[in-house]
């Protein structure tokens, strides 16, 4: 059996649900753990069988210890089965939202400075952190300064949150918003709603746009 673990839930779970059954044809069992922690609790308690394959999307981020302190046990755990227990190369769920080159242009959002910022972020990144020394831009660097408890995965999760506010498109609910995966227009004032979907696409052709774009592709390269 082929298992997905994820330490999502919500959106997240969801994301990965829908990576199932449009990338790898439900052949997959997709579970959420709950947290980081989770995903390293069972796979401390896992007796697979000899064809079982566990892909882990599992957090990591340099610039949090809790976290990497975590990691490191459930990288000593994979090098005892690495057949069996894969761990795949990501940041974190919002990351991935936030590299989709289509996020600005398909949300509308109005958020000029967040925009730039998403801009700055992204570039910035390096080995699963940002190198903050990489960003010039002044206000960038002033939102950084900001957060009382700084970390990677923090500021992305802050910006992804902000540029899809909107309920249609959020990514913190029980699952992705409907703008995401159905049919358009599904927005409740399609008037009111600045978005640049193109009229009447199809939600399997939105998502299937979302699920090849170049971050998911390259983090399930492994599994497909």
């Amino acid at each position: 059996m082929n298992y997905i673990w994820t330490e999502d839930t919500g959106a997240g779970l969801h994301y990965w649900q829908m990576v199932n059954e449009y990338l790898l044809g439900n052949q997959f069992r997709v579970e959420s753990k709950g947290s980081n922690q989770g995903i390293l609790d069972a796979a401390r308690e896992l007796h697979p069988e000899e064809y079982d394959r566990y892909y882990l999307a599992f957090d990591i981020v340099y610039d949090n210890m809790d976290v990497m302190n975590k990691y490191l046990e459930l990288r000593e755990l994979s090098k005892k089965r690495p057949q069996q227990i894969i761990i795949l190369d990501m940041i974190c769920f919002e990351y991935i939202i936030l590299c989709f080159r289509k996020l600005v242009e398909w949300t509308g959002t109005g958020k000029r400075n967040k925009i730039l910022m998403r801009e700055k972020i992204l570039a910035s990144v390096r080995e699963h952190k940002m190198e903050i020394e990489r960003i010039e831009d002044p206000k960038t660097r002033d939102y950084l300064m900001g957060f009382k408890h700084y970390s990677t995965e923090r500021v992305i999760k802050a910006i992804a949150y902000e540029l899809t506010e909107n309920d249609k498109w959020s990514v913190k609910g029980d699952r992705m918003g409907d703008c995401w995966h159905q049919d358009c227009c599904v927005a409740d004032n399609p008037g009111k709603v600045s978005c640049n979907v193109d009229r009447g696409m199809a939600g399997k052709n939105k998502i299937m746009q979302f699920l090849t774009d170049a971050e998911t592709q390259r983090i399930i390269n492994i599994i497909s």
